[in-house]
């Protein structure tokens, strides 16, 4: 009976063995762990362009190549704006705004390009601008700015350009136009400038009653009948087209970022930690994000001890020596974030939204 109990003892001895590590076996352990972050890294960049297109609900990525970016990509101040406001690494130490939905993203700002309208609007091929489409899930109740941005050509001397604003009906209904907008602006000679006028009821209208949207005719005529609005896209004006910009409220709530141990890709940590990780959107040839290019996304990785021993104290050793054969507490993100991104959807509208849950905050055992 005794030599039995000395056997036990020796087993968990030699069981406990590995806290005695030579240095061999030490720069074994982190080579392991080593392997371990980095499948750590992998699974959480594939997860996270599965989680984008999923958020954004999309069965694929937008088929935008960059070429086809630098044309549509309106040359317009608050697309500028917009940009001008990332810091393309991101600041881990602002307040972040959560938002209820945390499956899907939400919808701040739309920039919709515009179309050709209907043929039933237009007699031969006239107008052939603007139509602007919008999703019906978007309530009009909820928008709070709605913005028609139009470019002007320079003038070849100082004058008084009207700019007039029509609603197109189909061609069958008498009347085409019925005048929306109608304004002076003094221009100077050899400048062209962009202008924006507010068309939020417009808006609300088509929202409300989709029916009525046929879109709207642009003109903006100087003293001596030459029509300076840029409605199709001549050579050298890509980038100049109408746009309508819209942004809509999401009554957001604010809760301020905390992060747990955080480590760096050279730390002996084994301990579940707080990794950094930098997603580039290039790299996955995602060219229909506009910004973020990049943004730090994080990762878990690290051991989660028990937190009690089991009543048996062999099945503790047990797990110990194979903690991947066991459902023990895995490291994984305990507090999330979301990123602002500015993207085109797939009918090519320029979307300013929040994409929940892209940043870890935090690491823990669960």
């Amino acid at each position: 009976m005794q030599w039995a109990q000395v056997a036990v003892c020796l087993g968990v001895l030699l069981a406990c063995a590995p806290l005695g590590l030579g240095a061999d076996d030490r720069d074994a352990e982190q080579c392991s762990s080593c392997e371990v972050r980095q499948h750590s890294k992998l699974l959480r960049l594939h997860a996270i362009k599965a989680q984008i297109l999923s958020k954004l609900r999309l069965k694929q990525a937008p088929n935008i190549s960059r070429d086809a970016v630098k044309q549509l990509l309106p040359k317009a101040p608050p697309l500028q704006q917009l940009l001008d406001q990332y810091d393309v690494l991101g600041d881990d130490n602002k307040d972040v705004v959560l938002e209820d939905d945390e499956d899907h993203a939400t919808t701040e700002t739309i920039m919709a390009m515009a179309t050709e309208p209907d043929p039933a609007v237009q007699v031969d091929r006239r107008p052939r601008c603007c139509f602007f489409s919008f999703s019906p899930k978007i309530q009009s109740s909820r928008v709070v700015r709605a913005q028609l941005w139009v470019h002007l050509r320079s003038a070849e001397e100082a004058t008084t350009v009207f700019l007039q604003i029509s609603r197109l009906k189909p061609a069958t209904d008498g009347s085409r136009h019925v005048r929306i907008r109608s304004l002076k602006i003094d221009v100077k000679a050899g400048i062209n400038s962009w202008q924006s006028i507010d068309v939020k009821q417009v808006l609300q209208v088509w929202l409300r009653q989709p029916e009525t949207n046929w879109g709207i005719e642009i003109n903006a005529f100087d003293s001596k009948g030459n029509d300076l609005a840029v409605t199709s896209a001549e050579p050298g004006e890509e980038g100049l087209q109408p746009f309508m910009e819209v942004k809509i409220s999401e009554n957001p709530k604010r809760l301020r970022r905390d992060s747990g141990l955080d480590c760096d890709e050279n730390s002996p940590e084994s301990r579940c930690c707080r990794y950094p990780l930098t997603v580039d959107f290039e790299d996955f040839g995602w060219d229909w994000i506009i910004a973020p290019k990049r943004y730090k996304a994080n990762y878990c990785s690290g051991e989660c001890e028990y937190m009690h021993l089991q009543k048996y104290p062999h099945t503790h050793l047990v797990n110990k020596a194979n903690p991947r054969g066991t459902a023990g507490p895995c490291c994984t993100p305990t507090k999330m974030s979301p990123i602002n991104m500015l993207y085109f959807n797939r009918k090519e509208q320029i979307i300013y939204g929040k994409i929940p849950s892209m940043v870890v905050d935090r690491c823990g055992c669960s």
